[in-house]
C-alpha cells in the first residue's frame, strides 16, 4: 500500500493504523502530533485510525531544548 508521509511516497503493508506504522518508525506517539487526511488525530484514536491506499499523513515532532 502506499502512503504520503511528510510530503514523500512510503510504501506499507496493507492492514495497519497509525500507532503500528509509527511503531516501526520509532516515533513516540507521546511527542508527536499526527495529522491523518488534513484532520488531527487524537492519541487515544492511533490505534483505531487504520490506513488506507492514497492515505496522506504529516506527522510533527516534538523537540525540546532551550
Amino acid at each position: 500500500m502506499n502512503i504520503i508521509f511528510n510530503g514523500k511516497p512510503r510504501e506499507t503493508q496493507a492492514s495497519i493504523n497509525i500507532q503500528e506504522l509509527l511503531d516501526q518508525m520509532q516515533l513516540d506517539c507521546m511527542q508527536v502530533v499526527v495529522e491523518h487526511n488534513k484532520s488531527i488525530i487524537p492519541r487515544q484514536r492511533l490505534t483505531e485510525t487504520a490506513l488506507n491506499d492514497g492515505d496522506t499523513l504529516e506527522v510533527i515532532h516534538f523537540v525540546g531544548g532551550g
